[in-house]
C-alpha cells in the first residue's frame, strides 16, 4: 500500500491482527490485497448474505454469486493482484481507491477505480459499487479491441466543440 493512513498489508497465508480494532473498510482492503481463490470462502465473514456487488460487467446479489466474480476473476486472468491506495471511510460507507494488476496471455495490464461500500451495524458490506472506465483502463489496451477504441475516442474529440 502506498497511502500511509492505510497499515501494511497482511500476510496472504497469516493470521489477521484482532478484526475487532479495525474499521470495516480497513478489514476489506486487507481482505483484497491478500485475495486468494482460498480466501474466497471467507466472503460470508465480511459480506452481509443479501449484499448487492455492481461494476461495469456485474450486477449481483448474495455471496455466492460474488464470490463467482471472483473465482472467474481468477479463472481468467494471470496474477490478479489488488492494491487499495486510498481509504476514506464517513459513518457506514466508505470509498476504496484502488490499483487491480494481472496479465491477460502473458501481457500485462493495469486498472485503477474506486469502490463505494455500504455497511450494515455488525460491520458486513451490504453494497459494493466498482467505479471504473472500461473503455479506458481494459478495452484500449486490448490488441485488436484497443485500436478500434483509441480510433472511436480520436473521432469523437475531433467532433467536440472547442471550449
Amino acid at each position: 500500500m502506498t497511502d500511509p493512513k492505510l497499515p501494511e498489508p497482511l500476510p496472504a497465508a497469516g493470521s489477521t491482527p484482532e478484526p475487532a480494532r479495525q474499521s470495516p473498510a480497513l478489514r476489506l482492503a486487507r481482505f483484497y490485497e491478500t485475495l486468494t481463490p482460498a480466501a474466497l470462502d471467507g466472503l460470508g465473514q465480511l459480506y452481509a448474505p443479501d449484499a448487492r456487488f455492481k461494476d461495469p460487467f456485474n450486477e449481483v446479489v448474495g455471496i455466492a454469486a460474488i464470490r463467482r466474480i471472483f473465482a472467474h476473476m481468477f479463472a481468467t486472468t494471470e496474477a490478479p493482484r489488488f492494491e487499495v491506495t486510498d481509504c476514506i471511510e464517513q459513518g457506514g460507507q466508505a470509498m476504496l481507491g484502488w490499483t487491480f494488476r494481472f496479465a491477460l496471455r502473458g501481457r500485462a495490464l493495469t486498472v485503477r477505480g474506486v469502490t463505494h461500500l455500504r455497511f450494515d451495524a455488525d460491520g458486513l458490506v451490504t453494497l459494493h459499487r466498482d467505479y471504473w472506465d472500461a473503455a479506458e483502463e481494459l478495452y484500449e489496451k486490448l490488441p485488436l479491441l484497443g485500436g478500434l477504441m483509441r480510433a472511436i475516442r480520436r473521432r469523437l474529440r475531433a467532433t467536440d466543440p472547442p471550449r
